[in-house]
């Protein structure tokens, strides 16, 4: 058995097979081009590029028989009807997110608190479009305590005060993280004293913050590319059980607070998602309070595993949320109307992912405009990721979403 792990979605010129729905209606009369990228191979050994046009038959008609990949949509104009392209809304009538959320799932965006603080603008796009938010940097432990006990609470204060004035609830993000230690906190430190550190660092900040946060990122990015424990300073120095330490003061600090474990590149089923699944059973089977498992998605608008749904159920079976945590959908520059098209498929996709999981919790992009986005720094040549542009006008994505939440799907 060979199961497609990304897909790349492309214009229907030159394509040869047609998606159609069970007994042979195609789908809007339109043609469907999907280029996979990469493989798994089975058996059989197939390689990337090796295949077959039954292949391509089947996994089409997969993908058309699934109500949330894709449901409805063409892939050569990414739309809902025949022959037309939709463009999205205009401005003046964005249909706001947090409106069409249904009770049980968050739909929340990553915060500049920065801009929070300075763009009426933007603030007024936070407050209008979500129902949570999660600090975009403001709260990670670098930032918070760059120096010994002298805290940096102003920014995150200031995130919490915005979001309790507009009636959103807060993601903690992050609690321990190898990528935002403070300078003052290295390995040189003998084991104990590292550990009390750890442990004065998770109990400080959730205490402070308990009842105002719904839920922390408390371990994130804990797993390597192959399954295993990533190579950290806490795991060299303190060992595996670090992380079921950390969940454990946390849910000491506030025992109501959701507690998640948060990871990149794990979205689908793979070596990562695997290591990941081992992980949050292991800590489930010692009663480590983990409440949740965040799933950051960071995506490619050409790429996007098939497999999301079946991959965020896995999790559930073994009694606990899930949530997309960081979405965006990075497009490789220049931006034209057709990746905007093929970009607003993906982001719809992955919510209907979600929607799909009734234990999914929340739903978040990693910040709403291409104006703030981390995208141009970290891939160079792509951007435009986000469900705004710059000057805060909705792209076709913001759209797909709302219609997604709307459950506005035509009668096949």
């Amino acid at each position: 058995m060979v199961m497609a792990r990304d897909v790349s979605v492309g214009p229907a010129a030159g394509c040869a097979a047609q998606a159609t729905r069970p007994g042979g209606t195609p789908v809007n009369g339109d043609t469907m081009c999907l280029l996979f990228t990469s493989v798994v191979p089975g058996r059989g050994g197939l390689r990337r590029g090796a295949i077959t046009a039954t292949l391509l038959a089947v996994v089409v008609s997969v993908l058309v028989g699934c109500a949330h990949i894709f449901p409805g949509w063409n892939v050569a104009g990414a739309s809902r009807h025949p022959g037309a392209v939709w463009q999205g809304p205009a401005k003046a009538s964005w249909p706001a997110l947090r409106e069409l959320a249904p009770a049980n799932v968050r739909i929340g965006s990553a915060v500049d608190s920065g801009l929070l603080a300075a763009d009426g603008d933007y603030r007024t796009a936070v407050a209008t479009d979500f129902n949570a938010v999660t600090p975009e940097n403001v709260m990670k432990w670098a930032n918070l305590e760059p120096e010994p006990r002298m805290y940096n609470w102003g920014p995150s204060d200031k995130v919490i005060e915005f979001a309790q004035a507009n009636g959103q609830a807060v993601y903690g993000h992050t609690l321990v993280w190898h990528s935002s230690v403070p300078s003052w906190v290295s390995d040189s430190l003998p084991k104990d004293q590292l550990r009390a550190l750890l442990k004065r660092h998770v109990m400080t900040v959730v205490s402070r913050y308990r009842g105002k946060v719904w839920a922390w990122d408390v371990a994130n990015e804990v797993i390597a590319e192959d399954g295993s424990l990533r190579q950290t300073l806490w795991l060299r120095k303190l060992g595996a059980g670090y992380i079921a330490d950390v969940f454990r003061w946390a849910h000491e600090a506030d025992p109501d607070v959701r507690l998640f474990i948060n990871d990149y590149g794990a979205e689908g089923r793979s070596k990562k998602a695997d290591g990941l699944l081992r992980l949050v059973r292991q800590l489930r089977v010692q009663g480590v309070p983990v409440h949740g498992v965040g799933f950051q998605s960071h995506l490619r608008w050409d790429a996007v595993p098939l497999d999301v749904t079946d991959n965020l159920r896995r999790f559930s079976q073994l009694g606990v949320s899930v949530a997309i945590t960081e979405l965006d959908v990075r497009i490789k520059l220049p931006a034209t109307p057709a990746k905007l098209r093929q970009q607003a498929m993906v982001y719809q996709y992955m919510l209907g992912a979600c929607l799909a999981v009734s234990t999914c919790e929340s739903f978040t992009v990693w910040g709403f405009t291409d104006a703030s986005s981390w995208i141009g720094g970290h891939y160079p040549g792509y951007g435009a990721a986000c469900l705004f542009d710059a000057d805060l006008a909705p792209k076709p994505a913001q759209g797909a979403l709302a219609e997604e939440l709307r459950g506005d799907r035509p009668t096949p």
